[in-house]
């Protein structure tokens, strides 16, 4: 029987479907009660929601070891996950749209990239809420633990989920040495390692696809989840660990999670609960995710989770940012923080997968035919789809895959609920400024095109809400010319620049029979077979990408912004690109400083007459952008106000005889 309690800073409530009960361990106002706009003032509410599913139903299927998992007298599978709320405190104020963040290793990033915010596990202070834009218009901002992995940190989210106790499987780390080290963690980026049973190997290679050396057993040891190494790596050098390990968590009940607490706020469980009837007031969803997270989402569409129990539709919208072709897979010992890309991590991931596109394609290597949305369009629940990828996504983690043949030999139809933006000449996510590497061989890239995705969720909305067309899909295309194998890329000669001789490329991977079924790995590393046909953007004469959604940087340039950098000598491997980083390469100031620099490109003072002149040229760029669709009146100022922040630096640079780059 549904018990609730009533107590100061904790409630209970039951709900019918899948989720149980949530129990509210916080509930306050956010600052004080300050109103937002017509939404009033909002609360911030800290919760555990506690699930069990049936572990026979088909939506339930495709999770990994669910058969395995220990069951309640009921015969489910029980599990729960933090969440974490901002809503109106009138919920009636709000828009009725929930908006959910697929969380980022944890994190909490929507308050950041949409309102400009500073960061911050618990937000408290007004600035962690920036300028309230999404506030404002009344959202509701949910996010939910998905990963059950993520570091000990006070306010990380995370899953809690079933344990499949007595199955045993193998598990792949890899390191990437940027200096001499004695040892790391078998845990990505201070994640929760799997508990080592027995070792299979230890191997040391110098580059990607180079031949592995086995360590002999007596040069390493395991201690506390972590290797240390007789023989400290050199810069440059990765080091693979294999290992068996027991008892595996169900990593595939984090997209559940997801799933079940969504469809509980859009449709329902009792009539009064701890947050009110949500469902009265919540009649569409849309999500969030950027990076590792928007894999996940694309992971969360592949499986078919965007239908619920009932077969009801979870999402209505997707905005899944800078995944590139990558999708997160939950198989036995999943590690959801390792991604594909050059030099991260695991070299040979099962994130690089078939397919890639949403709608079917044939992949005649493997014999199958398959898309993204596959079991979306079987179930009627395909979401509205905003995929925004930066330049770097194409050099470094397969993004043409999304819109080509996986040989890169053509382009190939996007589905109609599916819109595709390119940002061009941007890196993963933009440096700050000025820029500033040591990691890298040239000046990262601060392209700030986040601003756009202000504009883009605000499409997004109205095309899920009212049926507004979006703007069409920007991307660069091989019928277009704007899309190029590496080969054909044709970047100006600019003295002492290396421009890559490749950019990454997904292989087939083969982790042994039934792996896709199962989600078992029998094969560790995995047999690499041919790989897949990714492609870049093409640039003009300036260095400048053509294809895409340019930013008013990009139309009225002070220099070229890449998607791709290379590794600087000083950390080894200096051939390979720097993981999720462009390069900006300065015009020279003056018709003199570009002769004497050699530089083909014509310079500051040849392209713009005055400060004036150009920061006219950024604004008019910017009012066609807020015209399209891709960016906001109200933010136009603000990009006219970086522009002049640019010109200032670098004219100050050449006046102090930095020179051009």
């Amino acid at each position: 029987m549904c018990r609730r309690a009533a107590w100061a800073v904790a409630g209970v409530w039951c709900a019918h479907a899948a989720v149980v009960r949530i129990e509210v361990i916080e509930r306050a106002d956010v600052l004080a009660g300050r109103a937002f706009g017509p939404a009033g003032p909002y609360e911030k509410i800290r919760a555990r929601a506690y699930m069990a599913v049936d572990p026979t139903l088909p939506p339930n299927r495709r999770i990994t070891d669910i058969g395995r998992a220990p069951r309640n007298e009921a015969g489910l599978v029980e599990f729960s996950a933090d969440v974490y709320v901002l809503k109106p405190r009138d919920p009636a104020r709000g828009n009725a749209t929930v908006f959910v963040e697929f969380p980022n290793r944890g994190g909490k990033s929507i308050l950041g990239v949409f309102q400009n915010g500073r960061s911050a596990a618990d937000p408290s202070a007004p600035d962690h809420f920036g300028d309230g834009f999404l506030m404002e218009q009344g959202y509701t901002l949910v996010w939910i633990g998905w990963q059950h992995d993520v570091p000990h940190r006070e306010g990380l989210l995370r899953l809690y989920p079933a344990v499949a106790r007595g199955l045993s499987g193998m598990v792949r780390s890899e390191y990437t040495a940027d200096e001499a080290v004695s040892g790391f963690s078998l845990g990505d980026s201070g994640h929760i390692p799997y508990p080592v049973a027995d070792v299979v190997s230890v191997t040391v290679r110098n580059r990607i696809h180079g031949p592995r050396r086995a360590l002999p057993s007596g040069s390493w040891r395991i201690r506390g989840g972590a290797i240390e190494l007789d023989v400290p790596l050199k810069p440059g050098e990765i080091c693979e660990v294999v290992y068996r390990s027991s008892d595996p968590p169900l990593a595939g009940l984090g997209a559940v999670a997801i799933r079940d607490v969504v469809s509980f706020l859009k449709y329902g469980g009792n009539n009064v609960t701890a947050l009110g009837d949500q469902s009265r007031f919540l009649k569409r969803a849309l999500s969030f995710g950027s990076s590792q997270s928007a894999m996940a989402q694309r992971g969360f569409l592949y499986e078919g989770f965007n239908a619920d129990e009932k077969g009801r539709q979870v999402f209505d919208g997707v905005l899944a940012h800078v995944a590139g072709g990558r999708r997160s897979v939950f198989p036995r010992f999943a590690q959801p923080s390792r991604t594909a890309g050059p030099l991260r991590d695991a070299s040979f991931s099962p994130t690089d997968q078939f397919p890639y596109g949403d709608l079917a394609q044939r992949d005649p290597e493997l014999g199958l035919t398959d898309g993204v949305l596959a079991r979306a369009i079987a179930s009627n629940t395909v979401p509205k789809i905003f995929y925004t990828n930066s330049t770097y996504e194409y050099w470094g983690s397969g993004a043409s895959l999304l819109h080509t043949t996986p040989d890169g030999a053509a382009d190939v139809p996007v589905a109609a609920s599916t819109r595709i933006y390119t940002f061009a000449g941007a890196q993963h996510g933009p440096a700050a400024f000025p820029p500033r590497s040591r990691t890298a061989q040239h000046p990262p890239n601060f392209n700030n095109y986040r601003v756009s995705l202000r504009a883009l969720l605000t499409r997004l909305e109205a095309w899920v809400a009212r049926g507004v067309d979006p703007p069409p899909s920007r991307y660069p295309t091989i019928s277009g010319g704007t899309l190029v194998a590496v080969g054909a890329y044709r970047f100006p000669a600019i003295p002492g620049v290396t421009v890559p001789d490749h950019a990454h490329r997904p292989f087939r991977l083969d982790f042994g029979e039934g792996f896709r079924a199962t989600g078992v790995a029998t094969i560790e590393p995995p047999r690499v077979g041919r790989p897949y046909g990714t492609l870049v953007p093409q640039v003009d004469s300036d260095g400048n990408e053509l294809g895409g959604v340019r930013m008013p940087g990009i139309e009225a340039p002070l220099g070229a912004y890449t998607g791709w950098n290379l590794r600087h000598p000083s950390i080894g491997q200096a051939h390979e690109l720097a993981a999720n980083t462009g390069s900006f390469f300065a015009f020279a100031a003056t018709r003199a400083q570009r002769a004497a620099a050699g530089d083909p490109r014509p310079s500051i003072e040849e392209r713009y007459p005055s400060r004036q002149v150009y920061l006219e040229r950024i604004e008019q760029s910017a009012r066609r952008l807020a015209a399209d669709g891709f960016l906001l009146d109200r933010d136009v100022p603000s990009v006219v106000n970086a522009a002049a922040a640019t010109w200032d630096w670098l004219l100050s640079r050449s006046s102090a005889g930095s020179g051009g780059n």
